[in-house]
């Protein structure tokens, strides 16, 4: 195996907060349904609702908000206000407008590796509120190469690593989501460090041991970085 030379980033949950926003977003719209509908339904109904609207609206906030209003309707039975249905549409609007929160350690990570690696970041979701996040982060400066794509799949990595003819040997995938960060570039032969997140959206969950034979090392805070590039690059 060659040296890293690029280095590619998740976003949400690996460079910023992303997944707390979403819970207490649809805690909220529990509270709102709990006059129709105990809480405790809410939440698998609503995740039903998302999975089946994912091919229609992408991942992102306005996809969520749409799939709350929509199970909203269902759960009331049309009979949800139209004074609620705009609190529900207020709560995708402050979520939109949230304040970046940085993850502890990323700006003097991202500082002390952008000078020796070519960084890049590959992450998921809308492409405006992706764009937005970035921007707000000031983060931007640290990045060669800004993907934004609709699904992390081993065919996107490999139109990104065949686009830019990134050597996969030199690649290193860094985030919080074995099935969006990890399975797909190991199983193209490329290497991943995964950083979890103490909360992790369902759809991202996997068994940790459908992995267990891949090329991929776990930290536990993504200022352990550095070591492991040692760790990588010291076997080349």
């Amino acid at each position: 195996m060659k040296k890293i030379k690029i280095i590619a980033f998740d976003a949400d949950d690996t460079l910023w907060v992303n997944e707390p926003l979403f819970t207490d977003t649809r805690e909220k719209c529990e509270s709102i349904l709990a006059p129709y509908i105990k809480p405790s339904e809410i939440e698998e109904k609503l995740y039903e609702t998302e999975m089946r609207n994912l091919h229609l609206f992408g991942y992102g906030i306005k996809g969520f908000v749409l799939s709350m209003i929509e199970t909203a309707v269902q759960l009331s039975y049309g009979n949800i206000s139209g004074k609620e249905i705009q609190q529900i549409i207020n709560m995708g609007k402050e979520m939109i407008q949230q304040p970046i929160r940085l993850i502890p350690k990323v700006r003097e990570t991202l500082e002390k590796l952008w000078q020796e690696y070519e960084l890049m970041v590959i992450t998921k979701g809308d492409l405006f509120d992706q764009e937005s996040k970035i921007a707000r982060s000031d983060l931007a400066g640290f990045f060669s190469i800004i993907e934004i794509v609709s699904e992390k799949s081993e065919d996107t990595y490999a139109r990104i690593i065949d686009r830019y003819q990134i050597n996969m040997n030199e690649f290193l995938m860094v985030g919080n989501s074995l099935r969006s960060d990890v399975l797909p570039v190991c199983n193209l032969g490329g290497r991943a460090v995964h950083v979890p997140f103490h909360t992790t959206w369902k759809h991202e969950e996997i068994v940790e041991n459908l992995t267990e034979d891949l090329a991929y090392l776990k930290i536990g805070s993504i200022e352990h970085l550095s070591d492991i590039l040692v760790q990588l690059n010291g076997k080349a």
